[in-house]
């Protein structure tokens, strides 16, 4: 028994030795890596709406907290500082919107600055300093849109963009590795997102890539010559069907599968377990967006209307003009114009599982009186007033016209 205390001890020692170790090589990164003498900015490209996160790889020791700046142009009098006031300015990431200002969509977490819900006018150049003004890394992030982005089904025997080479420069696009497969034990599908990327011996020497002469097509390292070309191309995505099987549930306890079966014995429906649902009332007519909890554009998502499975294969933005139900590249389902036969419960998979459901109910809006404040009234009034203002002026220069071309023909 006293061997085996102290076998424990022994042990116990070990793991707050090894845990103190750990700390101290967390706390000396910025020991072993030296700031450059001058300041280079590393490339990274994203997908718009993704969140991306920009580590300070390098600050002195004697620094305790980072300041954050934005240019969009390299040397530019505008200048955006990002601070957290030394982690008083916490961001809830549940509660960023698409489109709202970056100063309302970023958190600074152990000296990384994140952008939550990046937008294409966050491209730029993102520098980690101090207060003081002094920058010790630099970043050149290229946000690229999804409205043009190509995107090609492999079940309909699509296939992705092929490579453009030009005079000194060549584009092609940089696949990710294929997602999970997005519904398990029915069909499914997958999606694969590329960026677009150039590659040529022209770059601007003060920007880095992980291979040599290849940068992402809204870099900034890109001559300004080449910039035209590199707009020609697009992100875009594969997707494919797939099928994978569900993961084994784990078996009730005894007293629970018990008054399962006594329940099922006396002829009504069994206990089963069920994904949160929130219950949601839309007016008819209005648009609708849902959002998967806890899923971002990279992630495997789907959608489903109770039975019905929404496919990307005819569900995705783009796919059909005139489509009114569609689930866009970030992963959010789309109702325009509300109607009544919209209502039941949708159903989100993240990465492969089920997570949560929706129970949507519609109804008509009360029709309340209108009264000559409403900004609907006001802006009738306002077109009303304006094409009555129009037709008077070409009633009267019609009329003007007509009086002056008889006192032309009258004389002769």
């Amino acid at each position: 028994m006293e061997a085996r205390l102290l076998g424990a001890a022994v042990l116990l020692c070990l793991v707050d030795v090894l845990h103190a170790f750990a700390i101290e090589e967390k706390g000396d990164v910025f020991k072993r890596m030296a700031c450059p003498a001058f300041l280079m900015f590393d490339n990274a490209a994203y997908l718009a709406d993704m969140t991306f996160e920009l580590p300070c790889n390098c600050k002195p020791e004697e620094v305790s907290s980072v300041t954050w700046y934005f240019q969009k142009q390299l040397g530019s009098h505008k200048t955006t500082v990002l601070t957290d006031f030394a982690g008083n300015v916490i961001v809830d990431s549940g509660h960023v919107r698409a489109g709202s200002d970056m100063l309302k969509r970023f958190s600074i977490r152990m000296f990384s600055l994140i952008v939550f819900r990046a937008q294409v006018t966050d491209s730029g150049h993102y520098l980690c300093g101090t207060k003081e003004g002094d920058f010790f890394y630099g970043y050149d992030v290229d946000v690229q849109p999804t409205k043009s982005i190509t995107v090609a089904f492999e079940d309909k025997g699509q296939h992705v963009q092929d490579d453009r080479t030009e005079r000194l420069i060549s584009l092609f696009t940089t696949f990710w590795d294929w997602t999970r497969c997005d519904r398990c034990g029915v069909r499914g599908e997958q999606r694969r997102i590329g960026l677009c990327y150039v590659q040529t011996a022209q770059l601007h020497p003060r920007y880095r890539a992980a291979v040599p002469n290849v940068t992402s097509c809204g870099s900034k390292a890109v001559p300004a010559r080449f910039q035209s070309l590199s707009h020609l191309r697009s992100p875009e995505v594969a997707i494919r069907s797939c099928m994978t099987p569900c993961r084994t549930d784990e078996v009730p306890q005894e007293g629970v599968q018990a008054i399962s079966n006594v329940i099922s014995k006396m002829g009504k429906k069994p206990w089963l377990p069920r994904v949160p649902t929130q219950f949601h009332k839309q007016p008819i007519g209005t648009d609708l967006i849902i959002a998967c909890p806890g899923a971002r554009p990279e992630h495997a998502v789907a959608w489903d209307k109770d039975s019905v499975r929404l496919y990307l294969l005819r569900y995705l933005i783009h796919v059909n003009k005139t489509m009114r139900v569609f689930i866009d590249h970030g992963n959010h389902l789309h109702i325009r114009r509300v109607r009544s036969r919209d209502r039941g419960t949708y159903f989100c998979w993240r990465e492969g599982e089920m997570v949560a459901g929706f129970r949507l109910s519609v109804f008509h809006q009360a029709r309340r009186r209108r009264s000559l404040q409403d900004p609907e009234t006001i802006y009738a009034m306002r077109i009303i007033g304006v094409s009555y203002i129009v037709i008077s002026i070409l009633f009267v220069v019609i009329h003007v016209c007509q009086c002056c071309w008889r006192a032309l023909r009258g004389p002769a």
